[in-house]
């Protein structure tokens, strides 16, 4: 008969979590807070967004702040929420999976390390821990061309053999599961314990005016520069409306072969090339109108009002390199 020691059950958390039983203090004034951060797959993988201003209150505590976390090598997070809850909590699931991964010889999926992090994290819900975190990974190794030769040759066999181990522990009255898939992998994993799957997640107080952007320019068939651009153009939306996001911007991108930061750049940059693309375009919408309805002929002539309009938008069409009028031919004096 089995002991009674044997018949607890086995499942216990990490050790070293913090104690969910511990009260916490409540603060002597409420401290709005408020952040950008964004992140969604493409057929280049998926790629991570952020804002880089930390804020407190009315106070920019911090406008160079890390938002974007590197977990392992295949798995980095966005956080949103406390900065030192954020960092506390990432910190503890990367040393889980690589207890996991020195453990098993091999890394722990991006749904495994999202499920983790939410059993971690549920015991806490209604306490004043705020983490919002959306984990961005790529599930499976990396293979060199003599690997993915010799999984293309041996793919008929393999099939045969996983179908008839299936079939065996089937019939023992096990259950059988699949290979796990490989590819880019999405979640988001909330304080109370809510855990989503998706491919496209943006999180924080300027999330709204990021999602204006991403949901009409996201695609699966991207670039990796479209996509670059589609997510600073997002990430700059939300900072010019939200006054607690703003600075600079992070992105990272994770593929088959890991994760790899691209340089940080200035927002201010973004806006730069925004005024500029909106002088441009009011400039071409000028000399198009100007083309087709400008010239006004009285008496069979141009007024000499419209051959100076002309000379001007013919100047400034050399300078925008769009093929404007021809003022001498047009005229009649």
């Amino acid at each position: 008969m089995p002991s009674q020691d044997s018949m607890e059950p086995t499942f216990s958390l990490p050790i070293g979590l913090p104690l969910s039983s511990s009260h916490s203090v409540p603060l002597p004034f409420p401290m709005s807070h408020g952040t950008t951060t964004l992140a969604f797959i493409f057929q280049g993988g998926v790629l991570a967004a952020a804002d880089t201003r930390s804020s407190c209150s009315g106070l920019v505590a911090c406008p160079a702040a890390q938002k974007i976390l590197p977990i392992h090598s295949h798995l980095v997070g966005t956080t949103s929420g406390t900065s030192a809850d954020c960092a506390l909590w990432k910190r503890i699931l990367a040393r889980e999976l690589r207890l996991y991964q020195l453990r098993h010889g091999r890394r722990l999926s991006t749904g495994g390390a999202a499920k983790l992090l939410s059993h971690m994290l549920q015991p806490f819900k209604g306490t004043e821990l705020c983490v919002a975190a959306t984990l961005c990974g790529w599930d499976g190794g990396e293979m060199d061309d003599n690997q993915m030769t010799d999984v293309e040759n041996s793919a008929s066999l393999n099939l045969e053999k996983a179908k008839t181990q299936c079939l065996s522990t089937a019939v023992g009255g096990q259950q059988c599961f699949g290979r796990e898939r490989s590819g880019p992998s999405l979640y988001y994993v909330c304080s109370d314990g809510t855990r989503l799957k998706g491919t496209l997640f943006s999180v924080g107080s300027g999330s709204p005016y990021a999602y204006s952007v991403l949901d009409q320019g996201v695609q699966w068939g991207l670039t990796v520069q479209e996509a670059v651009s589609i997510a600073r153009e997002a990430v700059f939306r939300a900072t010019y409306r939200d006054a607690y996001s703003g600075n600079c911007v992070d992105l990272y991108h994770i593929t088959s072969k890991g994760w790899t930061r691209r340089n940080r750049e200035d927002l201010k940059e973004e806006y730069y090339r925004e005024k500029e693309r909106q002088s441009g375009d009011s400039q071409r919408i000028m000399v198009k109108d100007f083309k087709g309805k400008a010239f006004r002929r009285m008496g069979g002539e141009f007024t000499a009002h419209s051959l100076a309009l002309c000379r001007k938008v013919q100047s400034k069409s050399l300078q925008l390199g769009v093929k404007g009028v021809d003022c001498q031919s047009t005229s009649r004096y």
